[in-house]
């Protein structure tokens, strides 16, 4: 049924969600993508006909499926009723998918993500496959009780042991994954082009604006962070923190940051922003000086990379993936995860200095972590087991 654009390009199916499905958004008339997939997808537009792509997603209702999504890039939208998602674990999504890879034929199948149904789908796909881990869903479940985290916690088990391999993120990721993984290779997540493409602008606040983005939840640890902000207010520094992300949640931890946000605010050194598009985004980053990512839990921290991609000092934990972000970078600055006390004395000294910013970052940040980086080594790693075991699936 589809005919490749060139006898050598490589055939590439990318299973990911479509926030269509997310939002409930299905009016949308074309789908879009979590952060770090998009950022793929656009290393892949950049490598023309090297490659052809497929992206697959499942819907729980109609939604409007453009064929084409760039022009290497295919589109394939899967109507999937309700029954078919994590109450019968995915078949209805592993049973639609199937069908299409099946006209597809792909070299290879890339299911991104564990959080739902794109690693079942792609280790039942028919073909080689092999997996990206966004979010460690099984770690996730520790700080995340209930039925979902739960199950997909074991159901991300159960599609690491059966894929051909596994993309990490970060040293912590390879870590929760290597004792389960037939193979795993240490990629990093790619960061969205506009936060290279636009430039960096020096619109910086006064007093410095401190940034923690990311929805409001306990393991992201937000209402820790405002506490450290107010034994730094009390000392008499002078700032404003911002936190940026969603607060849905109805669980004690959100109504006590409600609750501690609101006594900042009327204080007037933090205050809370709900979640922000990608131009306000990136207004925000370019109006603040410093970020704090602080996790207990975190794969890799996106959010992390974003701010030195726009030169600001970063004060990351050395939980999980984000001290790999932070380090060897100018402005990243490593605190362990669990000493609060060094990470309020280590924001004081970057104040009492005048709230210094890195100039190099950026450039490090991008020959990290631009698109079309991450996209050749996804190809580089795809053409190597392709040619070591040809009929791995």
């Amino acid at each position: 049924m589809f005919e490749r654009a060139r006898q050598l390009a490589m055939r590439i199916a990318i299973l990911t969600n479509d926030n269509r499905e997310r939002f409930k958004d299905y009016s949308h008339p074309t789908p879009y993508f979590g952060p770090a997939p998009e950022a793929l997808l656009q290393g892949f537009m950049a490598l023309g006909s090297a490659v052809e792509v497929h992206v697959v997603s499942c819907l729980q209702a109609p939604a409007p499926a453009p064929e084409k999504i760039a022009e290497n890039m295919w589109f394939h939208g899967l109507h999937v009723p309700k029954a078919g998602y994590l109450r019968t674990l995915y078949q209805g999504c592993i049973r639609a998918t199937r069908k299409v890879l099946r006209d597809i034929r792909p070299d290879i199948v890339h299911g991104q993500g564990t959080e739902r149904d794109c690693a079942m789908c792609a280790i039942y796909s028919g073909f080689p496959n092999v997996l990206t881990i966004h979010g460690n869903m099984r770690a996730v479940a520790k700080y995340s009780p209930g039925f979902f985290h739960k199950i997909t916690g074991k159901l991300e088990a159960f599609a690491l042991k059966r894929t051909a391999g596994v993309f990490c993120n970060s040293a912590y990721t390879e870590s929760l994954v290597a004792p389960l993984a037939k193979r795993v290779w240490r990629v990093p997540n790619a960061l969205r082009r506009p936060f290279f493409d636009q430039p960096v602008e020096a619109n910086k606040a006064t007093p410095p604006v401190i940034l923690n983005i990311g929805i409001i939840f306990p393991y992201k640890r937000q209402l820790e962070i405002l506490r450290v902000m107010r034994h730094l207010h009390r000392r008499g520094f002078k700032f404003e923190m911002q936190f940026i992300g969603s607060m849905e949640s109805p669980i004690k931890y959100c109504a006590d940051f409600r609750r501690e946000i609101a006594e900042a605010e009327a204080a007037g050194y933090a205050r809370h922003v709900g979640e922000l598009d990608m131009p306000n985004l990136i207004r925000a980053l370019d109006g603040a000086s410093a970020m704090i990512h602080f996790p207990i839990e975190e794969s890799f921290g996106l959010v992390a990379a974003e701010a030195l991609a726009r030169n600001l000092k970063l004060f990351a934990s050395s939980h999980g993936g984000v001290g790999d972000i932070a380090t060897g970078v100018e402005g990243g600055e490593v605190i362990s995860g669990d000493d609060w006390g060094a990470l309020e004395n280590a924001v004081a000294r970057w104040l009492e200095a005048g709230s210094p910013l890195p100039q190099t970052a950026a450039q490090t940040t991008r020959e990290r972590y631009a698109p079309e980086v991450i996209a050749r080594r996804h190809v580089e790693i795809y053409r190597s087991l392709l040619n070591q075991n040809p009929s791995n699936s």
